[in-house]
């Protein structure tokens, strides 16, 4: 969902976006994930085990396997709940899993933690598949995704490592909902950072507080969690969410504009600017529709 930028002034309360009801969004299938349905060498990595046979009629088969998927923009312990359920575990199951220390095959910049690489895709599970071949094969496809010479050339033409492009692209993967939206964003975060401004995204607080709403007091931004992007400059440390191809593609091929502010007027009304005026103009007419909304 898209989220404010505020401004880099801290007023005693910032403007919240209206809590309006939204349709349920489909999950998108990637490019990545439409590839996981190809069983062959997907199910030597998914399962390290025999695939049982089931007798039928006809004669013994094959088990046909069930989709997973993880949809873009999920956070790590979203996925480890999910996966617990898919698969029948006790609550808590993949979480310990993802924290056997060298389990997974991550970059050195993850320090271990996984947000950022379990990749949205649909992912193929059986009877017998593991919470650890099941991560194992989603960190697998990101550092697949992840390590093409596209992503790595364009996170090096802006000034990222590689590690640093996947924390911007979940950061525009929380704040926007499409692929235009989601340019622009890119485009705010690398204006800001060049001006060594604060991001002041919801997003990343929202994460530090384990909650998903898009209401921030100003409480909220006095918070000393290092993802608080209001009150410290730069990236936060990790990721936070697991983006798709449109928010990473954003983050490489950003939109052209000098934009250093946005805010969600009304559903489908996301306006940038770089002029602290005419944001200031945006808000006002965000409050008055959130105002006219609760009454």
């Amino acid at each position: 969902m898209t989220y404010r930028t505020p401004s880099p002034y801290a007023p005693p309360r910032r403007p919240r976006r209206p809590s309006l009801p939204r349709p349920p969004r489909r999950a998108r299938l990637t490019r990545r994930g439409r590839l996981a349905l190809l069983l062959g060498a997907v199910l030597t990595v998914a399962v390290a085990v025999t695939v049982p046979l089931l007798l039928t009629r006809g004669g013994p088969a094959v088990e046909q396997p069930r989709a997973f998927l993880v949809p873009e923009g999920w956070r790590a312990g979203q996925v480890y709940t999910a996966v617990d359920r898919a698969l029948h575990l006790p609550e808590g199951t993949t979480r310990k899993a993802a924290t056997t220390p060298g389990l997974l095959p991550l970059p050195a910049a993850a320090g271990g933690n996984p947000e950022g690489y379990l990749f949205p895709a649909t992912y193929p599970v059986l009877s017998a598949t593991t919470p650890e071949a099941l991560l194992r094969f989603m960190v697998d496809t990101a550092g697949k995704r992840y390590g093409t010479a596209r992503i790595t050339e364009g996170a090096r033409a802006h000034g990222l490592s590689v590690y640093e492009t996947v924390v911007a692209a979940s950061i525009v993967q929380a704040e926007a909902d499409n692929p235009e939206d989601m340019a622009k964003v890119a485009r705010v975060v690398h204006n800001r950072l060049a001006r060594g401004m604060a991001l002041q995204m919801d997003s990343t607080l929202h994460y530090a507080l384990g909650r998903s709403t898009v209401d921030t007091s100003f409480e909220d931004t006095k918070s000393e969690s290092p993802y608080n992007t209001y009150a410290r400059k730069g990236l936060p440390p990790t990721p936070i969410g697991n983006p798709g191809d449109e928010a990473l593609d954003a983050v490489i091929r950003p939109a052209d504009g000098d934009w250093l502010y946005f805010v969600t007027v009304a559903p489908g009304d996301t306006r940038f600017t770089a002029d602290y005026a005419v944001h200031q103009a945006n808000v006002a007419e965000f409050n008055a529709n959130r105002g006219a909304a609760q009454q």
